[in-house]
């Protein structure tokens, strides 16, 4: 089994990789900081590859590599876990600003694309390749502030549930909304002021009440799912109903 994750440093993107080296998959992690703790522990099964992952350019010279092709190539299955997520401004519109909207799609929905595109040439020798974008509850419910967030996880959402209209041999995809969980994010969102997201009560409530999910909790629910036989049985999904 080999496995691509995006944003593994920390939070989420670090729990789905570290549940897939535990399951014995192969892992190429794709993020500008890498992870010591699960390098030393994996060893060789983990390859760290540094990139900023909102740099277009950066993306094409990876996916046209020899080395991409290389870890893709064969027909063991083959997974592709588009973690990786920018948050973007947190303000109305006309108060967001170029530079950050710009990053956040590229981020959220231009990497997930490109990666998608490459990740399915690379592994047609595959009979089992299963993509996996890392949704949210914000791609199916508005939230005032966070018009970026809010639109760039629904793009995921509708390119699976298109992706899954063209019927390409092997691939399963799903578009999964994994739940609020206790991570970095979430903690920018707390700091947020109720003028740019007047909904911050209650996520500050969730914190407080301790109903926030756990990294590792989260990503465990997640790698079952995506190896489990019912993944890609629906385009789009939320972990807590499946």
């Amino acid at each position: 089994m080999r496995a691509i994750v995006t944003g593994h440093s920390r939070g989420l993107g670090a729990a789905i990789c570290a549940a897939l080296l535990e399951d014995g998959a192969t892992v190429l992690a794709l993020s500008r900081k890498g992870n010591a703790a699960l390098a030393e522990r994996h060893g060789e099964r983990l390859r760290e590859i540094p990139i900023d992952l909102a740099d277009t350019g950066q993306l094409i010279a990876l996916t046209t590599a020899g080395d991409w092709h290389g870890f893709l190539g064969g027909s063991t299955p083959a997974f592709l876990v588009n973690n990786a997520g920018d948050l973007g401004p947190v303000a109305a519109i006309g108060r967001q600003g170029g530079s950050e909207i710009g990053r956040a799609v590229a981020i959220n929905v231009t990497a997930a694309l490109i990666l998608g595109d490459a990740f399915v040439a690379a592994t047609e020798a595959a009979t089992d390749r299963r993509l996996l974008h890392v949704s949210s509850g914000a791609a199916r419910s508005a939230y005032a502030g966070w018009s970026v967030y809010c639109a760039s996880k629904a793009a995921l959402d509708h390119h699976a549930r298109a992706v899954e209209r063209d019927r390409v041999p092997g691939l399963r995809a799903a578009s999964v909304a994994p739940g609020v969980i206790d991570t970095d994010m979430q903690a920018v969102v707390r700091s947020s002021t109720a003028d740019d997201f007047p909904a911050i009560d209650r996520f500050r409530a969730l914190h407080r009440d301790g109903q926030l999910q756990s990294p590792s909790a989260t990503a465990r629910r997640l790698v079952d799912y995506l190896q489990s036989p019912s993944f890609g049985a629906q385009a789009t999904a939320d972990l807590r109903d499946l």
